[in-house]
């Protein structure tokens, strides 16, 4: 089964990609961790997209696409595969079905704006081990300081709210018109985020099994 997984940052996408993967026993293909793995092994849209990388540049559609092409290819891919991150909006919906690669199933998950940016700003990373935690669903021991090296817990750049709300301005106005292409086609799903993960996961499996 080919699936895309829609849903604004924060919406927990990965997470959710990661349980359907093992579920279904298919690869999940983030766009960001095979475009790093095109550029590590040198493929030729690798290298091109090290060339606009290099000059500061976006990487364009046609190399992103052909990376996804070349990725689709691969043995793993052949009982299907998740898509997580691409498409990001409709001319590269248009240039996947193009390809001739059809898609079984379109999950979108839904998670308010509100909510997604209570849920980044109030992570916290240690700098030192990485560790992460939440100021209010996994609070540390002491506030600014890691429970496992004592090390100082930082917000990230990413998770401030100003960056989260103009990350979700660029989903509401590029990637979210993908809903309703492919609702016309009959292949959307829409999930709504619950309070738990796994409530999530339960709704996300039945409409993946329907």
């Amino acid at each position: 089964m080919n699936i895309i997984l829609l849903g604004a940052p924060g919406a927990g996408k990965g997470t959710q990609a990661e349980v359907i993967s093992d579920r279904l026993s298919i690869p999940t293909i983030s766009t960001g961790n095979i475009i790093r793995e095109a550029l590590k092994t040198g493929t030729e849209m690798g290298l091109k997209a090290k060339s606009y990388m290099e000059a500061g540049q976006l990487v364009p559609d046609e190399v992103v696409i052909g990376i996804i092409k070349e990725r689709l290819a691969k043995d793993d891919c052949q009982n299907g595969f998740i898509l997580d991150g691409f498409p990001r909006t409709i001319p590269q919906a248009e240039a996947l079905d193009n390809m001739g690669i059809v898609i079984d199933k379109v999950i979108d998950i839904e998670v308010t704006d509100e909510a997604i940016i209570k849920r980044m700003s109030g992570r916290r990373v240690c700098e030192k081990c990485g560790a992460s935690y939440h100021m209010e669903y996994k609070r540390p021991q002491e506030d600014g300081v890691c429970d496992k090296c004592a090390g100082t817990l930082v917000q990230r750049k990413d998770d401030h709210p100003d960056t989260v709300k103009a990350r979700l301005e660029v989903y509401h106005k590029e990637t979210e018109p993908l809903k309703g292409y492919y609702e016309k086609q009959g292949k959307l799903s829409v999930i709504q985020g619950q309070d738990t993960v796994e409530q999530t996961t339960a709704h996300i499996l039945k409409a993946v099994e329907a």
